[in-house]
């Protein structure tokens, strides 16, 4: 995987439909138009926007604006439940002219079944939802008729929300998103269990959870910002014969945590290629 260069939101020329501004699409506008891009060039389409979403029309986002008026589409990015993506692909093919960029951050929907549905040069990316903080990551993919620049437009949109990495086989997509893209739901789900096995431990729910939560946060932050490997920070904070020994030689046992994960990431993957069907 490599990272390609940005193309500054503020250097867009054209207009963006924005298609779906639910968490995931809204957390992107926020980063577009943080990071230099033109209110007045953006359109949003969606049929129950947001009362935040409603307040960007006063900076000059324009809400379910008829394709007949918006005129030429640059870009659009689709982030539509997949499971709405069917009904909505006819009104959606109206603003896509035969330059237009698509990119899609829809689960499961691979470049084929996008570029027969609503058309343009599609890219297919799979973002992650602590794009709300800008602590996302993206895995991209483009169609072979995406040039260059539409790739670092793309790049640039993405980038608005975290890192960028771009890859050429659209088949690693689906192991993508069982590992970045669900990936964020296993760490949480971290954090409620050790927080509950804190409450069986004996410590006061609300201590457990405090503790739980601010000790994965924390031992994310480290990760992010430390040089280590995740196996060497682990084995860092493991003295032989201790406490947190004891507790990985059940975690790490033949039966523990490694198989059961592999086997969540592995439904998940198959989950996502039957949404390809």
């Amino acid at each position: 995987m490599t990272t390609k260069p940005v193309r500054p939101l503020a250097q867009l020329a054209g207009n963006v439909v924005l298609a779906g501004a639910g968490k995931m699409g809204g957390a992107m506008l926020t980063g577009w138009l943080a990071q230099g891009l033109d209110a007045g060039d953006v359109v949003v389409v969606d049929p129950q926007p947001s009362d935040e979403i409603k307040a960007l029309t006063a900076r000059g986002v324009r809400l379910n604006a008829a394709a007949a008026d918006v005129g030429a589409v640059s870009t659009m990015l689709i982030a539509v439940k997949p499971q709405t993506f069917a009904g909505a692909a006819e009104a959606l093919r109206a603003y896509v002219g035969p330059s237009t960029l698509v990119v899609s951050v829809m689960a499961g929907m691979p470049i084929k079944t996008l570029a027969a549905k609503v058309g343009g040069h599609v890219v297919r990316a799979m973002p992650n939802t602590p794009a709300a903080i800008g602590r996302g990551i993206t895995v991209a993919v483009a169609a072979d008729d995406v040039t260059s620049v539409q790739r670092a437009t793309a790049d640039a949109l993405l980038r608005a929300t975290g890192s960028v990495e771009w890859v050429d086989d659209e088949a690693l997509i689906d192991a993508v998103t069982a590992v970045s893209g669900s990936g964020p739901a296993y760490v949480f789900l971290l954090a409620e269990e050790l927080a509950r096995a804190g409450v069986e431990a004996g410590l006061p729910e609300a201590l457990a959870t405090t503790l739980a939560r601010a000790t994965v946060a924390g031992s994310g932050e480290l990760l992010h910002r430390s040089d280590l490997d995740a196996a060497t920070l682990r084995k860092n904070v493991t003295s032989p014969g201790g406490t947190t020994a004891a507790a990985l030689e059940v975690l790490m046992a033949g039966d523990g945590f490694r198989p059961l994960l592999t086997k969540a990431v592995a439904a998940a993957a198959k989950r996502s290629r039957e949404l390809a069907k």
